[in-house]
């Protein structure tokens, strides 16, 4: 997700490239080998307090639906505490815990807990994340109140009235890692609960470019392991085929979940977040999760209602208009994110 507002022409989310150099230099690299995810996942808290999941393109869909998966998995429920999500603002935590617990929420209210966060763009408005809270609540309606999961809300408390510029803006935008560090240590490692971590893998990435020994990056999983707390990290590959650096993942299921320490595909390169560059994908992240082809992924897109409330379309209009337009070199036809906002609602 947009970390300091610096706009990116290759886009949201994770891509892996396959370095021959490295491959080559690797000692034996074997195939990955596919499991089913959602016990692969659970099997994992035995020896993880936090396993973090990345999203892979923030909106895709299948994504979304392997998350609701493993929700309503009983297994779930009965080993994990919390889901700490970056979809929401810690300003209305009150409210969120509340709705997850079964209670009557204003609809105007609940949805300030997504729209209201430091992202001025209507990544959060598509209809997976209110879906995502929903199923959370509707998980809980079946459990005992001392089984019944939380939702944590990572993004760091602002309120939008006090934002007047970009400046403004990423005083709190570029605390958000630190802060979401902050709210797990506080409300998940010192009460001895489990959490499921979701972000873009961006936030998850292990090591960054030059750094070396115990040094970790200024990001979620980063901040975390700093203070000794071990995170396993899973990345979600939606925009890179992975048959093209493992051939036999076509036939793999779909979802499909495989550890990256000495394969193929840990071998490869992450790429193009420049913090994480020239870092082998097993550096970065322990496992995988396997959604299918780039051509298999589908994007959420935001509701026509949306594009037809007034308010809301004045409100992120005004929010977009605080950041950036394309870069010099970015290829002609390249929008913005204002101009994109106003293309997926047909605003002239």
């Amino acid at each position: 997700m947009i970390v300091g507002f610096r706009f990116s022409v290759a886009g949201i989310g994770a891509v892996l490239i396959v370095s021959a150099g490295l491959l080559a230099q690797s000692v034996a690299p074997r195939p990955a080998v596919p499991r089913e995810p959602i016990t692969a996942i659970i099997d994992m808290f035995k020896t993880h307090p936090l396993v973090a999941l990345g999203e892979g393109s923030h909106g895709n869909e299948q994504g979304h639906r392997f998350r609701l998966s493993l929700i309503r998995d009983p297994r779930f429920v009965a080993t994990v505490n919390d889901i700490v999500v970056e979809s929401g603002t810690a300003r209305y935590q009150d409210v969120m815990d509340r709705f997850v617990a079964g209670e009557n929420v204003p609809n105007d209210l609940l949805q300030r807990a997504w729209q209201d966060t430091t992202q001025p763009t209507a990544i959060w408005d598509l209809p997976i994340y209110e879906e995502f809270f929903r199923t959370v609540r509707e998980v809980n309606a079946s459990l005992p109140r001392e089984r019944r999961l939380r939702v944590l809300l990572g993004d760091p408390a602002m309120n939008w009235d006090n934002i007047g510029s970009l400046a403004d803006l990423n005083k709190f935008a570029g605390s958000r890692d630190v802060h979401a560090a902050d709210v797990i240590r506080r409300e998940v490692l010192a009460k001895n609960r489990r959490a499921l971590l979701i972000y873009g893998d961006d936030h998850f990435g292990k090591k960054t470019r030059g750094l070396t020994g115990d040094e970790r990056p200024a990001n979620v999983v980063g901040e975390l392991e700093k203070s000794g707390t071990r995170v396993f990290v899973i990345h979600t590959e939606t925009r890179l085929d992975l048959k093209t650096v493992q051939p036999d993942v076509a036939t793999w299921p779909k979802p499909s979940f495989a550890t990256l320490q000495g394969t193929h595909l840990g071998a490869a390169i992450f790429e193009p977040n420049p913090r994480l560059r020239d870092r082998a994908t097993e550096e970065l992240f322990d496992a995988v999760l396997y959604l299918g082809s780039p051509s298999e992924i589908t994007m959420a897109q935001i509701a026509p209602s949306r594009c037809k409330d007034n308010g809301y379309v004045v409100m992120r209009l005004r929010r977009l208009a605080l950041l950036p337009g394309p870069p010099p070199q970015a290829p002609p036809g390249t929008l913005g994110p204002l101009d994109r906002f106003k293309q997926e609602c047909g605003l002239r």
